[in-house]
């Protein structure tokens, strides 16, 4: 009898033991809406309409992105849905869409929504509802703000980081320049400003001779360049989204107008912004890269390269190898994807947030030697270094060292 009893008594503990792992096993996993056993609910805002429309083949780039990961099993056994929609760079529009995402589509989180103007417009709303704001598409210093706005996190360095670095520059090789600033006059053109001033210090009521703003409702900016060119300006501050940049830079060369020329990050791309305004106008355009430049022959071996070369072919035939934006979309939902990784089981979007807040040393394929992504739970700037770059023949040098600035901007 004792031995049928002993026997009774392991069988109902590995029973027990069975029950308890099972339990434990299904309390691992936790969702909030947008996420389930099968799938990932994530929604985008993309202007793929209106005055910043060149920028649309970053969504498009991120949805094939996701298709590849789909295709390859997903995210621990989880596909991705991506909801992306158009709000045409309007912020009301913005608002209409995030709301939409949230209340009707009911994602997980917002990703990679695109523009400072409306992203600013949706940040309130996001964070009253704790909904993450991730990885939004705008280099505005304000998304590294933790404290006040712990669910919006931004990705690419930051405007005014990228500003004060050309300040410094300028301050050591050109002390004397006269600076004219175009800028659009918005929270993402004032941003830039700001940087700019900051890094001249109290130099900078001397050195910058004009700031001119411009409407995104404006069909040209031919105008503004021509009264900055009056100002006998040797520096030019071009602070402008990619319709108007390329503008600007035509502009420049049918008037003759050749000063040192500092062109925003945001519209460095060959594809959609040098070429439509002419190589020849660009020459000896400085601005400053993060991301390996797709026709630049050094990276023709670089493993990174091929693999987005690769992706592109087989996922997005149809996109712009050399457009800067399909650059983005690629490093971006790489990002995302490592996070979702480190999730788990854990699909809420406290931990989607507390996970977007744990990268060390990561590095995408696409991030150019020396730079990495480090966040953390007071650190919610996940580039902050930049190399600069001039334009030559058709396409970006590389030159100075890989220049880190503060993670604040």
């Amino acid at each position: 009898m004792p031995a049928v009893t002993g026997k009774l008594a392991a069988a109902s503990l590995a029973l027990a033991l069975i029950a308890a792992s099972t339990s434990t096993a299904s309390a691992q996993k936790k969702y909030d809406s947008g996420a389930t056993d099968t799938e990932i609910k994530i929604g985008n805002i993309m202007p793929y309409s209106g005055p910043a429309s060149a920028y649309g083949i970053i969504g498009r780039t991120e949805a094939a992105y996701f298709k590849k990961i789909n295709e390859e099993g997903g995210i621990n056994g989880r596909k991705i849905n991506f909801i992306s929609y158009d709000d045409a760079y309007s912020p009301p529009k913005a608002v209409e869409q995030a709301r939409k995402l949230v209340e009707s589509d009911e994602v997980l989180f917002i990703f990679n929504s695109l523009g400072t103007p409306s992203n600013s417009a949706i940040q309130k709303y996001m964070n009253s509802k704790k909904v993450p704001q991730l990885f939004v598409a705008t280099g505005a210093t304000k998304w590294n703000d933790p404290q006040n706005f712990p669910w919006t996190m931004g990705w690419q360095p930051s405007y005014q980081s990228e500003t004060q670095i050309y300040a410094k520059w300028l301050l050591k090789n050109k002390p004397d320049a006269k600076i004219a600033v175009l800028f659009q006059n918005d929270d993402y053109g004032k941003d830039y400003l700001k940087g700019l001033k900051d890094g001249l210090g109290s130099k900078a009521a001397s050195m910058i001779v004009m700031e001119e703003s411009y409407e995104t409702s404006e069909p040209t900016i031919d105008n503004h360049i021509i009264k900055l060119k009056a100002t006998g300006a040797d520096v030019f501050m071009n602070i402008t989204t990619p319709k108007f940049a390329a503008q600007a830079i035509k502009k420049n060369a049918e008037i003759g107008w050749k000063p040192l020329h500092f062109l925003n990050n945001v519209s460095a791309s060959v594809g959609s912004v040098i070429k439509p305004a002419g190589f020849d106008a660009a020459q000896d355009v400085v601005s400053a890269a993060y991301l390996k430049d797709t026709t630049d022959k050094q990276w023709d071996n670089d493993a990174g390269m091929k693999a987005y070369v690769e992706f592109m072919t087989k996922y997005f035939p149809e996109g712009d190898k050399t457009d800067n934006g399909t650059v983005v979309g690629y490093g971006v939902a790489q990002t995302l994807v490592q996070v979702l990784k480190q999730c788990g089981d854990d699909l809420t979007r406290e931990n989607v947030m507390k996970q977007a807040a744990s990268l060390k040393d990561f590095r995408t394929e696409m991030l150019l030697p020396g730079i990495k992504i480090n966040t953390g739970p007071g650190d919610f700037a996940p580039i902050s270094s930049l190399q600069l770059q001039r334009f030559k023949g058709e396409r970006w040098e590389l030159f100075g060292d890989v220049i880190s600035a503060d993670a604040g901007g």
